[in-house]
C-alpha cells in the first residue's frame, strides 16, 4: 500500500497577509476558495517552504514578511512524511537579507535539504505559464526543480558550480589571470557541471519514458521533451571525458570570457525543448490553452515520476489551475491527483469548479487573510 504523505496542520506567523492563521487537515485534498487577493496563494506560499530555496514565487524573504510586522516570518507545519510525524518550523529574523532558518522536531538543520528527507513539494502557478515561451534560464530552473525531486544533491551542485563560475568571472573581469586559481576553480566547475548535466539528462529520459509509458488514456495533450546546450551531441561519453573537454574548453576560452564578462559555455546555458507531441509543433507555437494543458501534463508525469522513484508521493501545489480546464479535464485531474496519491492543495475563485472532487477534499473559504473551513460554517 502506497504510505501517506500529507500536513496535519499549519500555522502562520506575520506571514504576508497574515498576522496570525492556524489550519487543521484531516489528510484528504485541501481546497482554498475566494475572491482574487484573499490570500490563497500565500497559503500555498507558505506550504512550498516544506522544500528548499525560496518557494514557489522565489521572493526574496524580506517581501514574504507581512508589511506591518516588526520582526521576521514563520511558518510551523506538523507533519506525516516520509520518516514518519514531524514537526517542521521555519522562518526569518527581520534582519535584512536574513537567511531563512528550519527546525526539525525543534532542532536546528544544517540546511534547507533536510526538507528533502520528509517530503518531496512540487507546484504549478499562473506564474509558470509562460515557461515555453520564457526565457531559458526559468526552464532550466524549472528541470532543477524536478532533479531535485529525485536527487536531492542536485541543488548542492548548482548552488556550488553557480559559487565557482562566479568566482572565475570575477578573476576574468579582474584581468587577474594567474593559472592556479582560474585552474582550480575550472576543475571544480567541470566536475559540478559534469554531475548537473548528467542529472538533468537522466531525469528528463526517465519522463520521457514514463510519458510515453502513461501517454494512452491522457486527457492532456502529450509532450516531447529533450534537452538542449551543453554537450547535447555527446550524451553517450563517459563522464570523466566531458569533465576533460570541459576542463580544456573552460582554459582555452578564458580571454573570450574575459571579453563577454561570463561564462560563455556550460550547464548554465542548457535549455528544455518541448513540443506537442500529436501535433508535431513547438510548445512555444502552440495556442495558450495548449500550452497550459501540456505544462498541467508535464506536472503529473513529474508527480508520478517523484512517486516512482522516491518511494512517496509528492505533496501537490496548484494555483488556480481549475479554471482553465472544462469540467471534463476537471475530473480527469482530480483522478490523476488521486491516481499519485500524495495530498494536493488546490486554489480557485469558484467553488463550483471543484464539485468532481466531492467529499474527496477538505474545503476553506478565504477572506482578506480569514480563513473558515467549510465545517465551521
Amino acid at each position: 500500500m502506497l504510505p501517506l504523505i500529507f500536513l496535519t496542520s499549519l500555522k502562520l506567523t506575520d506571514f504576508r497577509n497574515y498576522a496570525h492563521a492556524a489550519l487543521s487537515f484531516d489528510g484528504r485534498h485541501v481546497v482554498l476558495t475566494g475572491d482574487n487577493g484573499s490570500g490563497k496563494t500565500n497559503l500555498l506560499e507558505a506550504v512550498s517552504f516544506l522544500s528548499p530555496g525560496r518557494g514557489l514565487r522565489r521572493a526574496a524573504y524580506g517581501q514574504v514578511v507581512r508589511k506591518e510586522a516588526s520582526a521576521g516570518f514563520t511558518v510551523f507545519t506538523e507533519l506525516e512524511g516520509m520518516e514518519g510525524g514531524v514537526a517542521i518550523g521555519t522562518g526569518t529574523d527581520g534582519a535584512e537579507g536574513a537567511a531563512r532558518k528550519v527546525r526539525i522536531n525543534g532542532t536546528q538543520a544544517a540546511s534547507g535539504d533536510e526538507l528533502l528527507d520528509h517530503a518531496r513539494v512540487i507546484w504549478l502557478t499562473p506564474a509558470m505559464d509562460g515557461l515555453f515561451t520564457g526565457s531559458a534560464s526559468d526552464r532550466r530552473r524549472f528541470v532543477d526543480r524536478m532533479v531535485l525531486s529525485i536527487d536531492p544533491a542536485h541543488g548542492r551542485r548548482v548552488a556550488d558550480f553557480e559559487r565557482a563560475m562566479r568566482s572565475r568571472n570575477r578573476l576574468l573581469s579582474e584581468r587577474r589571470m594567474e593559472p592556479a586559481w582560474l585552474s582550480g576553480l575550472e576543475a571544480q566547475m567541470a566536475s559540478l557541471g559534469v554531475a548537473m548535466a548528467l542529472a538533468r539528462r537522466e531525469l528528463v529520459s526517465l519522463l520521457a519514458a514514463l510519458i510515453a509509458e502513461t501517454a494512452g488514456g491522457s486527457p492532456f495533450p502529450i509532450p516531447e521533451i529533450n534537452l538542449s546546450g551543453f554537450f547535447a551531441d555527446h550524451a553517450e561519453a563517459p563522464s570523466i571525458d566531458l569533465e576533460d573537454r570541459y576542463r580544456a574548453l573552460l582554459e582555452e576560452e578564458r580571454y573570450r570570457d574575459a571579453g563577454a564578462g561570463r561564462t560563455l559555455d556550460g550547464p548554465h546555458r542548457s535549455d528544455l525543448d518541448v513540443r506537442h507531441a500529436a501535433k508535431q509543433m513547438e510548445a512555444a507555437l502552440c495556442s495558450t490553452g495548449e500550452q497550459k494543458a501540456l505544462l498541467i501534463g508535464l506536472v503529473l508525469a513529474h508527480a508520478e515520476l517523484t512517486r516512482r522513484i522516491s518511494g512517496y508521493p509528492p505533496i501537490m501545489l496548484f494555483d488556480e489551475v481549475a479554471a482553465h480546464l472544462d469540467a471534463g479535464r476537471r475530473k480527469a485531474l482530480f483522478e490523476r491527483i488521486d491516481d499519485i496519491g500524495g495530498q494536493a492543495f488546490m486554489t480557485g475563485t469558484d467553488r463550483a469548479l471543484f464539485d468532481a472532487l466531492g467529499d474527496r477534499g477538505q474545503f476553506f473559504n478565504v477572506t482578506a487573510g480569514s480563513i473558515v473551513g467549510e465545517a465551521d460554517q
